[in-house]
Parts: structure tokens; sequence; C-alpha cells
């Protein structure tokens, strides 16, 4: 019998909204393998493609970029709610330890945490005391910086809840390429062309809508056809040259930076939370409710 629990229940709900129970089937079908549970969903047409995980934290993404545009930095730090995300004391922590990281050397997390902050205190030190000082839970999750001979533009979104660097050559028009940011802040893209997607991600596509059509009655000459729709559907929605250009949807993406001159060579989006698994009570007890063992 397939080893899994509420745990892994749980977590495919989040990431199909499949049923509960469904949930437990898939499980069962693919012993416990979450990955292989989520296709076995989509082909039963019971779950969309799931491209990113529940958001489960709250915190604050800031973005800095140098005066020359050359160097920037993005980075997540997260609290326990929302409240304390909109206090001054974090969203003045969240600043100092943004502009103190753009200008360190730290690679990691874990090799900045060890930074002294001032004469008496280490960056860790600092953030604890701070978290201590408003009774909740606070840390600095991740940070990405990017070096280049281009140019950088950031781009924060709903007050922080999502930040954006993209990295730009070519004609230096700053405010063509800060459309290009807020494009990525809302559509999410994962990759900037088709060339950059695995190949076995797009095996994995190609296996989920053939089972789709077949268990859709579609006739067996035609489902190669659809199949190869639903892929070029599929680079539409996760790489950045082939989405719709939010401003103009009568272009995509490529034809908006070929206009501008502009080339993307590289980004990061950070979204708060992304990734992470809430802690909700509520759906322990209903799982345990239908699934448990009579």
């Amino acid at each position: 019998m397939a080893d899994f629990g509420m745990d892994e229940i749980k977590k495919l709900r989040e990431r199909t909204g499949a049923g509960v129970m469904d949930c437990k089937e898939a499980l069962q079908e693919k012993d416990g393998e979450i990955e292989a549970a989520i296709d076995y969903l989509r082909e039963k047409g019971m779950a969309e493609a799931a491209s990113r995980d529940k958001v489960a934290a709250e915190g604050l993404v800031e973005v800095e970029v140098a005066e020359d545009k050359k160097t920037g930095l993005v980075c997540e730090v997260n609290s326990e709610t929302d409240f304390v995300a909109r206090n001054d004391e974090f969203v003045e922590l969240v600043e100092e330890l943004s502009g103190q990281l753009f200008e360190s050397s730290a690679c990691e997390v874990a090799d900045f945490l060890e930074e002294d902050w001032d004469e008496e205190l280490t960056v860790d030190e600092k953030i604890r005391e701070v978290a201590a000082s408003m009774g909740e839970n606070i840390r600095l999750r991740r940070f990405e910086r990017i070096e280049t001979d281009g140019f950088l533009v950031g781009y924060l979104h709903q007050g922080g809840q999502i930040g954006t660097l993209v990295e730009v050559s070519g004609e230096e028009d700053l405010q063509a390429a800060k459309n290009i940011a807020m494009h990525i802040a809302a559509s999410a893209p994962k990759y900037i062309d088709r060339d950059e997607v695995a190949e076995e991600d797009i095996e994995r596509e190609k296996k989920v809508y053939r089972e789709q059509m077949i268990n859709e009655g579609k006739p067996e000459h035609i489902i190669d056809d659809i199949v190869e729709g639903k892929i070029d559907k599929f680079y539409t929605q996760i790489c950045l040259l082939e989405q719709e250009y939010v401003r103009d949807p009568d272009m995509n993406v490529a034809e908006y930076l070929e206009e501008a001159g502009l080339e993307v060579e590289n980004f990061v989006r950070y979204e708060v939370g992304e990734g992470l698994d809430t802690d909700d009570e509520d759906f322990a007890e209903e799982v345990k409710a239908q699934v448990e063992d009579k």
C-alpha cells in the first residue's frame, strides 16, 4: 500500500485544487508520488497544471538597483502575519537588510546572517531582536544579485508583495524596460523563451495532454495535432517572449521588445511566500473526517 498521509493529501490539494478524495485516489494510484499524482489528476480532468505552490507566508520583497544600473538585488523577508508585514518597524528592517545585502559580498543567506550589523550585533542577532520586540518570527528567506554589462530595472508590485529585477541589453529605453518588469510581475513567466524549457518537462506535458484526449474519446488520428497545439499554448503561458504583452494584447512580448530595440537577458521574480505550505488545522480535521479508515 502506498505510504502517504494527511500532509501529502493537503499538499496535493493545494497544488491542484482537486477534492480530498480525488487526491487520496491519485496518491494511491501513484504510490504516494506527488508529481505523478498531479499528472494523474490532470489526465482525468480533475486539476489544472500546478505551476506554483500555494502562497503561505507574509512579508515583503525589496528590490535595489545601483545608480549606474549595472548591479541589482532582490530579496524576500518573511513574517508570520500581514499585520507585522505592514508594521513600520518591519518595513524599516526590510529596507535596511536590503541595503546591507546590496553592499555585501555574501552569496548565501547563512553567510550574510553571520555578518556584523553594527559593533554589537550580527545580522542574525538584529533580526532576532526585532522579532522578539514584535513577538513574531521573522526571517530573511532568500536573495539574488545580478551584475550586467547591459542595464537593470527593478519593479515592486502591490506594496512589495511581488518584486522583479530584469537584465536588459540594447537601447537604454528605461520606460520600455520598466514596462517589461511590470509585465513579468503580472504574468509570472518561468523562462525567457522555449529553448530554456527542459525536454523532460515538455514530454511530461505531452503525456498529460495525450491522456486527456484519450479520456475524452478523441480520434487517435487527430490527437497528435491537438497535443502540439496545447504545447504551443503551454509555451505562451510560461515563456516571457511568447506571452501576450499585458499593456497591448494585440502583440506578444517579443514584438514589443523588438519595437523598443531591447532584449531580455535574465530576470528574477519573487512573490512573497511562494512555494511555502500553510499550517491549516481545519484541513487536517477535514482529511481525518473523510479518509481515515473506518
